[in-house]
C-alpha cells in the first residue's frame, strides 16, 4: 500500500496531525453514518451499485435533512459539574449557507458557488424526506437479502469446526462419539 502510495505521490497521514491514538474517533464517525446505514455485512462487487446508490441517498438526508447540534460553550453547573452548552439544531446545508453569507455579507468570495448553491436548493425543494427514508429502507432490505447469508457462512467457517470439536471431546471423555454429522460450510 506505501509503494502504491507513494507511486500517486499521495500523502499518508493519521486521522488528525498530532494525535497518535486518533482511529477510535475515526470508527465511532463510521459508525455513525456508515454501519448505521450499511450495517456490519461483508459486501462483495455484487452490491457496489446497490452501495453507491444508498450513499448517494445517505449524502443527501445526512447533509440536507438531518439536524445536528454542536457544542459552542462549556459552563458549570451549581454543583461545579462541567456542561457543554449547544446551538440550535440545523443541517450541515444550513450551516455551510450560513459561514457562506457571513463570507458573502463581508465582501469575500463566498464558499460555494452559486450554480451549486442553485443545484443544491433546487434538490433540496424537490426531495420529499419520507420518500428518501423509504428509498434508503429498500435498498438496506436488498442488501441485507444478498449480504447477511454471505457473511453468515463466513462466520460459520470462521468459527471451530464442530463436528471435529465434539468427536475430540468424546474420545478424551473416553465416550462412544455421536454420529451426528453437521454439513460442512459452503465454500464460497
Amino acid at each position: 500500500l506505501i509503494a502504491w502510495l507513494h507511486e500517486r505521490d499521495i500523502e499518508q497521514t493519521r486521522s488528525r496531525p498530532y494525535r497518535k491514538n486518533d482511529q477510535a474517533t475515526v470508527e465511532s464517525r463510521n459508525n455513525h453514518v456508515v454501519r448505521r446505514h450499511a450495517f456490519y455485512y461483508r459486501y462483495t462487487a455484487d452490491e457496489l451499485d446497490l452501495l453507491n446508490e444508498l450513499w448517494e441517498l445517505v449524502r443527501v438526508k445526512a447533509n440536507l435533512f438531518t439536524p445536528s447540534k454542536k457544542p459552542i460553550a462549556r459552563e458549570s453547573t451549581r454543583d461545579g459539574r462541567p456542561r457543554r452548552v449547544y446551538d440550535r439544531p440545523r443541517t450541515p446545508w444550513e450551516r455551510l449557507k450560513e459561514f457562506d453569507d457571513q463570507d458573502r455579507a463581508a465582501g469575500g468570495p463566498g464558499f460555494i458557488p452559486d450554480d451549486k448553491r442553485e443545484e443544491i436548493e433546487r434538490t433540496l425543494a424537490t426531495v420529499n424526506p419520507a420518500e428518501l427514508v423509504r428509498r434508503i429502507h429498500d435498498i438496506q432490505d436488498r442488501l441485507e437479502d444478498m449480504a447477511a447469508p454471505r457473511t453468515a457462512r463466513l462466520a460459520r467457517r470462521s468459527g471451530p469446526d464442530m463436528a471435529y470439536l465434539n468427536k475430540t471431546l468424546a474420545r478424551i471423555a473416553g465416550v462412544e462419539p455421536e454420529d451426528n454429522e453437521t454439513p460442512p460450510a459452503d465454500k464460497d
